[in-house]
């Protein structure tokens, strides 16, 4: 591996993607991917064993979203350059991860020319923003946004509005009623409420149930 190499992580959960990405950036001169990761825990630890330049973050991940995977990056990994990688153009994902500190903001359908762009834009720093993205989704989150849920909280989050308890729900997804009341109070907490009812209530409002 050429030490002069921009060392690049990849975080997906989707093996598709991961080797889409390993056969664009062969073909990227001075990039090396280093190590790829399907989870944040995985993504975490590669960061504590490879020295990554710029890693790509996937926003939509199982365990933890890719915007609170890019904050926990960069309070532990500052000076690891971080671009989203996502298939939402939303104003609410982009300003979300910049506010987490990430340096751009990817479409996973971006070809060659603009993940080099972007990687050499974010190592310079710059910030890169993908073509498709309008220049006015850049802004700070504003109150009137949906919170950004993982996949297991948005399951979770209609099985509560479908009436199911803890250990029914536990149940059914085959976990434990304790990690379900975990994510009933993240869920809490990302809707700023302080009981189901309003839950639901602010969650059929944003029309996520």
């Amino acid at each position: 591996m050429n030490a002069a190499a921009i060392n690049i992580l990849v975080v997906d959960d989707h093996s598709m993607v991961i080797e889409g990405m390993k056969a664009i950036l062969a073909r990227i001169p001075s990039v090396a991917l280093v190590t790829t990761a399907g989870n944040a825990i995985e993504a975490i630890a590669a960061l504590r064993t490879n020295k990554v330049d710029v890693a790509f973050l996937d926003i939509n991940m199982p365990d933890i979203s890719g915007i609170e995977l890019c904050a926990k990056v960069k309070k532990e990994f500052p000076a690891v350059h971080v671009l989203a990688l996502s298939t939402f153009k939303q104003r609410s994902y982009v300003s979300q991860m910049i506010a987490g500190g990430a340096s751009g903001y990817l479409l996973k359908s971006a070809g060659k020319e603009e993940i080099e762009e972007a990687i050499h834009a974010v190592v310079t720093g710059r910030m890169f923003f993908s073509v498709d993205i309008n220049n006015n989704a850049v802004q700070t989150p504003t109150d009137d946004e949906p919170p950004t849920l993982t996949r297991r909280e948005k399951e979770i989050l209609k099985l509560i509005a479908g009436g199911m308890t803890n250990n029914e729900i536990a149940e059914k997804i085959f976990v434990s009623p304790y990690t379900v009341d975990t994510h009933r109070k993240n869920l809490l907490s990302k809707f700023e409420v302080n009981n189901t009812a309003m839950l639901i209530r602010k969650a059929a409002d944003y029309r996520m149930l």
